[in-house]
């Protein structure tokens, strides 16, 4: 997206088409608060795969955050400047793959490449943790998740590089491209016992 000159409607347009993405059924997202101080304006949105009915999915989550400074900052190469964020929990035995960290972050790329959102200045972390529970946690045993943080500076339609975001998190939570209408084993045990 880029800003020539002052257009006091550029933020409002972008916004306008963030707020038009469809989604898919099992990626549920809001609008939630945008942190204060990093542009003069911003729109953030939390997205949850398969949410629970209080809080972040156990699946997976990710944040999207939209920001807008009409005096374009040199480190962002433009007036927009999008920061994401993208979690979920994995098998340990993937957790501890050496690779996992760059398959994650061209998970990202492949996504933006998808939608044909043009962008530079990319930049991010890909964080796997490993976990092990004791005392009264021992029974959920061993445990791994992947957590990325990434910000680009988007060029052109905002509203692709929405739904980039939205296929990472729903690829870190095990559902491929295209899988909307596929059934996910065990979704529905709670119903069966």
């Amino acid at each position: 997206m880029t800003d020539h000159g002052p257009n006091p409607d550029a933020f409002a347009e972008a916004e306008a088409r963030v707020r038009a993405a469809e989604f898919r059924d099992d990626f549920a997202v809001r609008e939630i608060p945008s942190p204060q101080g990093i542009a003069p304006r911003s729109l953030a949105l939390a997205g949850d795969v398969r949410p629970e009915a209080h809080g972040d999915s156990p699946y997976g989550t990710g944040r999207f955050i939209l920001l807008h400074d009409p005096e374009e900052p040199e480190a962002w190469g433009g007036a927009f400047r999008i920061v994401s964020f993208a979690q979920a929990p994995l098998e340990p035995e993937i957790g501890t793959d050496p690779l996992l960290a760059d398959v994650t972050w061209s998970w990202l790329i492949d996504a933006l490449d998808s939608r044909g959102a043009a962008y530079h200045s990319a930049s991010g972390t890909a964080t796997k943790t490993l976990s092990t529970g004791f005392g009264g946690l021992a029974g959920e045993g061993d445990g791994a998740q992947i957590e990325l943080r990434a910000s680009w500076t988007p060029e052109g339609d905002p509203l692709v590089h929405v739904e980039a975001w939205a296929e990472l998190v729903c690829m870190l939570a095990g559902l491929p491209p295209g899988s909307e209408q596929i059934a996910v084993f065990g979704a529905r045990k709670a119903e069966r016992d």
